[in-house]
């Protein structure tokens, strides 16, 4: 299991480029340093409408307190790879700055020499690095190397009918015992003790598998890059999701959209989801609402009568069972301009809380605050709005157990692969989705556990041993 044993090396590396900052400074013109060309690019994988309006307006008013113009691009984060290597080439066309990355973006951004740790460093010395969530830095680091700036943060979580747990005496499902026990004894004509993802084609049903990873100590790879999935922590979580996707969830391809609808109609009594699910399941977007019998009178029942749990332990955890959490980045491109640092520093501060404003459910803070005001941010997103078409305080939707649960995500999480140093296996792990493959075929039944898990460890056998 992750054990934070990097902290230490990116401190080092922060205060290093921290005392080097101003000799590079002073060195600049003679150094072959980036020149400006007045204007900060700037890459977003945040392009919903009301998004882009937020990042326009923060962009607008630190171009007015710098005098440097910024240009905001959107990019669907399904493209951001191929077109961030084919501005590489071209030569003309690179952004300063992307935001909102994923850490396997993150690493392959790196590996192909795309990031500028010096200015990811810098911004991070500059905010403070004890401001920022400690795992935060060292899953966005590669050994003692920051590579991009963490920015915000969203957990995976199990989502359960705390009405229909309370009926049945039942447990809330924080062990894997708990989880199948649940899932059985729920599983009744007309609803399914669970829905989960099963789709071959969509990253969410590896993530789902990730995130019962984390709860037994399954690893992806060992330090040396070699595949682990055929471990005994990884059999029992494959047998997990054997059992949970045969005939306790629904029939068929489960994704995104199918386990939101089967959950929000009361056909299913839990289902494991980001935590995008919240300002939704509080009926306050009308594209996805919940329709369950309780909930025509009420659009808020569901969410009142619904827990969550952010870890599900399994028996081999060894009491160090960890969640699966999302850090995303702002990933400060090679040969950017130099304003590019002043400018995420200024996102990360002064625009902060408009960043997180923007979907406060999916951002949860990994600065919780200055160091002169520690919980500044992570106090105001608290009070943040959420809601598309209508909008409610987080506080107000969801009670103090389940922001607590968001709010500490951030420091109770771990991921494949980053801490072992293997963190670029993440990149064609996620786009060939040999995981995903594997368990739908379990899902379905057309192979058993067993069968699954050598497929696994196969594909990222294959994967890893690439040159």
């Amino acid at each position: 299991m992750f054990r934070h044993n990097g902290a230490a090396a990116v401190r080092l590396t922060i205060a290093a480029t921290t005392a080097a900052t101003a000799a590079l400074t002073l060195s600049a013109c003679g150094s072959g340093a980036p020149e400006s060309d007045g204007t900060v690019t700037v890459w977003t994988v945040e392009t919903q409408p009301e998004r882009l309006a937020i990042q326009e307006e923060a962009m607008a008013a630190w171009a007015e307190e710098s005098g440097v113009e910024t240009d905001l691009v959107p990019v669907e984060e399904d493209q951001v790879s191929q077109l961030l290597s084919a501005a590489a080439l071209s030569g003309d066309d690179m952004p300063d700055v992307v935001n909102a990355i994923s850490p396997g973006l993150v690493r392959s951004f790196d590996r192909d020499g795309y990031l500028d740790h010096d200015a990811a460093a810098q911004v991070v010395a500059a905010l403070g690095e004890d401001t920022f969530a400690p795992l935060a830095l060292e899953l966005t680091s590669d050994g003692d190397e920051l590579l991009a700036v963490p920015s915000d943060a969203w957990p995976m979580m199990v989502y359960y009918r705390t009405d229909l747990f309370e009926e049945a005496g039942l447990e809330p499902p924080a062990t894997y015992d708990d989880l199948r026990k649940a899932a059985e004894q729920l599983t009744t004509t007309g609803r399914h003790g669970i829905t989960l993802a099963t789709d071959a084609a969509d990253p969410f049903t590896q993530q789902v598998l990730e995130f019962l990873a984390q709860g037994n100590g399954c690893e992806l790879v060992d330090d040396a890059g070699e595949a682990t999935l055929d471990s005994p922590e990884c059999t029992e979580m494959i047998e997990l999701y054997a059992d949970l996707a045969g005939e306790l969830s629904p029939d068929g391809t489960q994704g995104v959209e199918s386990t939101r609808s089967s959950y929000f109609a009361g056909q299913a009594a839990m289902t494991i989801w980001s935590s995008f699910l919240l300002d939704e399941m509080a009926g306050l977007r009308e594209e996805f609402t919940p329709s369950c019998d309780e909930c025509a009178d009420d659009p808020g029942w569901l969410a009142e009568n619904t827990g969550v749990v952010p870890v599900v332990e399994g028996p081999s955890a060894s009491g160090e069972a960890a969640g699966y959490v999302e850090f995303v980045s702002w990933g400060i491109t090679d040969g950017a301009d130099p304003e590019t640092a002043d400018f995420v520093e200024y996102m990360m501060s002064d625009a902060y809380v408009d960043w997180l404003a923007m979907a406060p459910e999916g951002k949860v803070p990994v600065r919780a605050g200055t160091t002169d005001n520690p919980t500044e941010y992570m106090d105001a997103w608290s009070e943040l709005q959420i809601g598309v078409d209508s909008k409610k305080p987080l506080s107000d939707v969801w009670p103090a157990e389940v922001t607590d649960t968001l709010a500490a995500a951030p420091e109770s999480a771990d991921r494949w692969a980053l801490p072992q140093g293997q963190g670029a296996i993440l990149g064609p792990i996620t786009s060939e989705l040999p995981l995903a493959k594997a368990a739908a075929d379990l899902g379905s039944g057309s192979v058993d556990a067993a069968e699954a898990q050598t497929a696994m460890q196969d594909a990222v056998t294959d994967i890893a041993t690439r040159d």
